[in-house]
């Protein structure tokens, strides 16, 4: 088995847990290669009891072999895998040193249990629905897609803007708002959430538009086929707004022409035995607590 380590960011207090991961793969005599990057930032840091290569980028999928990419990080840090893996499909597996934790799964004190069940076999691998963005003129280079959600958002404190939305070429609705989103059911659990829309179950097909702050309060989240082609025209005061991929964006104007739609191919997930996304939302969203005692 060969996997890939993947981080952004070292931090001195993930130090013991970094270290656990790397000893746990060795232990298991796993080949282990590291995101460039991420292993130039840990050495000197990190012990290695073995042979651990660089990995520097996506190219670098089609020359090597692997099996599994372990992600240390939080959310954030995984939607950046995704930039990294892109169309080879490789599992990914995320150890949470962040925060909420919906798709880095595993806790940081279950390292060594999760790297042996790993190499025992004992986990499914789940496919994540995508969206692909359609652009003219075309946005993001060659990565115009994403696991969480696709936004339309007004510029810094200019006024509302008017997103004219269009679901497969039928008119929809005109919104007036600070903006849009149009999130997966991966997504559903991130910035959709947080905007009032659904938690939608991976699997489902499905997509949510969700509404930043409409003018209108009968304007709500409402959920969509993820057959469906969201086509948009935004108008506004202002001569800028953004465009956002995950945490990725770029500005556009009134004259792009937007369209999102399922991407043609998904993101593959490891679940581990005995970690649902029942028990993840349970944990995150703290369903089921009394928090009254």
């Amino acid at each position: 088995m060969r996997v890939l380590v993947f981080g952004k960011q070292f931090k001195e207090k993930d130090q013991p847990f970094v270290q656990e991961l790397f000893d746990s793969l060795f232990r298991e005599a796993v080949e282990v290669m590291a995101y460039g990057p991420y292993l130039r930032d840990i050495h000197g840091k990190i012990h290695f009891s073995g042979v651990c290569d660089s990995f520097e980028s996506y190219a670098d999928f089609q020359n090597q072999r692997i099996d599994f990419v372990i992600v240390l990080g939080g959310d954030g840090t995984m939607l950046a895998a995704v930039t990294l893996v892109r169309d080879t499909c490789v599992p990914m597996l995320g150890i949470n040193l962040g925060r909420m934790g919906f798709l880095a799964t595993i806790d940081k004190q279950h390292i060594r249990d999760a790297v042996e069940k790993l190499v025992a076999n004992q986990f499914a691998i789940l496919e994540r629905t995508m969206l692909y963005l359609e652009s003219h003129p075309p946005l993001f280079d060659e990565m115009p897609y994403a696991l969480n959600d696709c936004t339309l958002l007004k510029r810094d404190t200019s006024s509302m803007i008017t997103i004219h939305t269009f679901l497969n070429g039928d008119y929809l609705n005109s919104y007036w708002a600070d903006g849009i989103i149009i999130a997966t059911p991966t997504g559903s659990t991130g910035y959709s959430l947080s905007c009032g829309g659904p938690v939608v179950f991976p699997g489902s097909g499905n997509f949510v538009i969700t509404p930043v702050a409409p003018h209108n309060l009968n304007v709500r989240p409402i959920v969509i086929s993820d057959e469906s082609v969201i086509s948009f025209e935004i108008e506004g005061r202002g001569e800028n707004f953004i465009c956002t991929l995950d945490s990725r964006f770029e500005l556009i104007n009134s004259h792009h022409q937007i369209a999102v739609r399922k991407n043609d191919f998904p993101v593959r997930l490891v679940q581990l035995r005995d970690i649902t996304f029942l028990n993840t939302i349970r944990e995150k969203l703290g369903w089921g607590e009394d928090i009254r005692n």
